[in-house]
C-alpha cells in the first residue's frame, strides 16, 4: 500500500486527518515585533520543537499594540488552532481577552512579558536577578551614580528590573535618587528625549538600559554630545544582540535572556497540554537564569 501511494504521490491530507483527531496540527505564537532579534530568537526556538513535533507554527505580530493583539486572539478563538504562545504588547493593561479565550479552553502559554493576574503556563527570565548582576558589575567597576532607562510600567518585567536596580544600590550602600531613573515607551525619539534629560540634570555616570535598542538610541546621543562623553559613558543592557559585537563601542555588558530556550521551552509545555500529557489544571511557572555577558574587558574610565 505504501508503495503504491508512492507511486501514484499521494501525499495523506493532514487537515482532515488532525480534524478526525479534533486536533489542527497549529499552533498560534502572538509576538510584539519580531524584527527584534530577540523575538526571532524565540520563534527560532518554537519553530525548531514544533517541527519535530510535525506541528505548523502560524504568526502574528501586534506591534506593541493593544487593540491589534486583542483583534488577533478574538480571530484566533474563532479559528482552528490547538494553541496560542502569547508575549503581551506594551499597549496592554487589561487582559481580558486572554482570559477570555482561557475560559473557552483554549491553551496558552505566555512567554517573556507575563501579564499580571492570568492564571497560566509561563515561561519567563528572571530578569531582578539580571538586573540586579548588571548594577552590581557596574559598580564594582568604580560606578556610584547609575542611571536607570528603564521600560514601560505596564509591563511587569520593567518593575523586575526595577527591583533588581534598587536592591543592587542599597546593597552596595548607595543612594536611590530618583532623578537617575527615566522610563522610555521603547521608541528611540522618546529614548533620547529621555537620555539628554539624564545628561543635562542628573548627570550618572553609568546607565543600565532595558534592551540593547534602548542602550544604542541612547548611546547615539551622547556620541552627539561630545567624544569624550560618549567614549566613557559604560552602558549595561539587556537581550545580548548579535550585532553590538560589530561595534566599535557597544554596550559593556549585557544581560543574555536566552530567547531561543524561552521560546523552545513554551512551546515544548503547549505542545503537551495539547498532546494531553500535560493538564492544564498544573500550571508550570518556568523561570530561566540569567548570564551577565561582559563584552568589552577594558576597566571604566581609563
Amino acid at each position: 500500500m505504501q508503495t503504491l501511494a508512492e507511486e501514484l504521490q499521494y501525499f495523506p491530507n493532514a487537515t482532515a486527518r488532525n480534524l478526525r483527531r479534533g486536533k489542527t496540527g497549529v499552533i498560534a505564537v502572538v509576538l510584539p515585533e519580531i524584527r527584534e532579534n530577540f523575538f526571532s530568537e524565540i520563534v527560532n526556538g518554537i519553530e525548531e520543537i514544533a517541527f519535530a513535533n510535525h506541528s505548523t507554527v502560524a504568526l502574528y505580530q501586534s506591534h506593541d499594540r493593544y487593540e491589534r493583539e486583542k483583534r488577533i486572539l478574538e480571530t484566533l478563538a474563532s479559528n482552528y488552532v490547538d494553541g496560542v504562545l502569547l508575549s503581551v504588547a506594551t499597549e496592554s493593561r487589561q487582559f481580558i481577552h486572554i482570559q477570555r479565550l482561557l475560559d473557552q479552553g483554549l491553551p496558552i502559554v505566555l512567554l517573556d512579558r507575563i501579564p499580571p493576574g492570568i492564571h497560566t503556563h509561563q515561561v519567563e527570565c528572571d530578569m531582578e536577578k539580571g538586573a540586579y548582576a548588571a548594577t552590581k558589575w557596574l559598580v564594582n567597576r568604580g560606578c556610584k551614580r547609575i542611571a536607570l532607562l528603564n521600560g514601560p510600567q505596564t509591563l511587569v518585567a520593567s518593575e523586575e528590573r526595577y527591583r533588581g536596580y534598587i536592591k543592587a544600590l542599597i546593597d552596595e550602600q548607595l543612594p536611590v535618587e530618583s532623578c537617575l531613573v527615566k522610563r522610555v515607551d521603547l521608541v528611540n525619539t522618546d529614548v533620547a528625549e529621555k537620555m539628554k534629560q539624564l545628561l543635562k540634570t542628573a548627570r550618572p555616570d553609568a546607565v543600565l538600559a532595558f534592551n540593547d535598542y534602548v542602550a544604542l538610541d541612547a548611546m547615539l546621543v551622547c556620541r552627539n554630545q561630545t567624544e569624550r562623553v560618549y567614549q566613557t559613558m559604560p552602558f549595561v543592557s539587556f537581550a545580548n544582540l548579535p550585532l553590538t559585537s560589530y561595534l566599535e563601542h557597544p554596550p559593556l555588558a549585557s544581560v543574555e535572556q536566552h530567547p531561543y530556550r524561552m521560546g523552545f521551552t513554551a512551546a515544548d509545555i503547549l505542545l503537551k497540554i495539547i498532546g494531553g500529557t500535560v493538564q492544564t489544571t498544573t500550571i508550570q511557572k518556568i523561570v530561566l537564569e540569567p548570564d551577565l555577558v561582559v563584552r568589552a574587558a577594558a576597566y571604566i574610565g581609563e
